[in-house]
């Protein structure tokens, strides 16, 4: 194994250990989905059976509108994790998200993320870096979809995380034009994805006129991947990565923000602090198609086995389907035109979408 692939598989499992057990969550700066107020109907004239949750998401059906969100790859602990969540979304009929694909370029780790065996017709994301991306050519990606057979790639962003890792990339020029040459010269959807910091509107502007139409906005208020680095990290890094810890657009802005684009982004993926059935149900009036979970449903797996995380996974379903009924939306179409109320701060963020209007006619 060369020292940069020991470097990047001792990271991968530093992330694992982290993300299970560490203390790397926002402190004080919340996903804002708290702010959405969906409203009772007390007379919803359905049943609960009736109540259909499925939708199509880049080109599959999916049971339920939720992902098993970029999990993790490149070591054995990370095989495992991914067969047996992977496992767990062609059983319940949710997509599963691949961790960043950069430890295969070298191919001493490619196995760690071939999960397809377990997960036939899962709607199945794979993952690169947009500065990885920037160096590979167009037919080099490729190879990397084809090996993992992902349905589309995630093309993740990730810069404020990078500028706190040790070792981390510092130049991100170039990336955009990298993301915009594969949403048009790949065979799959592109989806732009953030890694925990939100997307603001002027992120939102650049990748619309890029060409890219799939997002996953994994917004702040979750897990802080500035919190993750700044754990591995020392010295003057730390104190960067302690500083930066809050950083980032709340996920319920950066749906707003994602919503209002216009020409539109066809998908849009809410991940980041996403919790519970509330949370994905609120995210969905707000305009996203899904929602993605990630360090929770790890947690799970990882305190308590398959079944742990299976139990955990029945809650969300549960509590969607019930607030589904609660506001009388018999399916996502209807829940995504449901009548809310926002909050005050989450209100302040939609004072943007004035700002994007002109940036439109600039």
């Amino acid at each position: 194994m060369t020292e940069e692939a020991k470097g990047i598989s001792e990271r991968k499992a530093d992330h694992i250990e982290l993300c299970a057990t560490g203390d790397v969550g926002f402190r004080a700066k919340t996903t804002l989905l708290e702010q959405v107020e969906l409203i009772h109907d007390a007379l919803p004239e359905l049943s609960l059976d009736a109540i259909d949750t499925s939708v199509l998401l880049l080109g599959k059906r999916l049971r339920v509108p939720l992902l098993i969100a970029a999990m993790t790859g490149g070591t054995e602990r990370a095989h495992a994790i991914n067969r047996e969540l992977s496992r767990i979304a062609e059983e319940r009929g949710y997509g599963f998200g691949l961790g960043s694909q950069r430890a295969m370029l070298n191919g001493d780790a490619s196995a760690t993320y071939e999960v397809r065996a377990h997960a036939p017709t899962t709607l199945l994301l794979g993952n690169i870096g947009a500065v990885q991306a920037r160096s590979l050519s167009t037919e080099a990606v490729a190879d990397l979809v084809a090996q993992v057979g992902a349905d589309a790639l995630c093309v993740h962003m990730n810069p404020a995380m990078e500028l706190v890792q040790p070792g981390g990339d510092r130049d991100f020029a170039g990336a955009l034009d990298a993301m915009g040459r594969l949403a048009s010269g790949l065979s799959v959807p592109v989806v732009a994805k953030e890694t925990g910091c939100g997307i603001g509107p002027g992120t939102a502007y650049r990748l619309v006129r890029a060409g890219v139409r799939d997002l996953d906005v994994s917004g702040a208020g979750g897990t802080s991947w500035v919190a993750v680095e700044a754990a591995r990290a020392e010295g003057a890094a730390r104190s960067l990565g302690e500083a930066l810890r809050e950083w980032g657009v709340p996920t319920a802005a950066s749906v707003l923000i994602a919503r209002a684009i216009r020409p539109r982004f066809k998908t849009i993926i809410a991940t980041g602090g996403i919790t519970s059935g509330l949370d994905v149900a609120r995210a969905l009036a707000l305009g996203a198609h899904a929602a993605g979970i990630a360090r929770p449903v790890l947690q799970a797996f990882v305190s308590g086995g398959r079944d742990a995380a299976v139990r955990y996974l029945e809650s969300v379903e549960a509590e969607l389907r019930a607030v589904m009924l609660l506001v009388g939306a018999r399916d996502v179409a209807s829940l995504q035109k449901a009548p809310v109320l926002l909050g005050r701060e989450l209100r302040r963020w939609t004072r943007l979408l004035k700002q994007m209007k002109r940036m439109e006619r600039a």
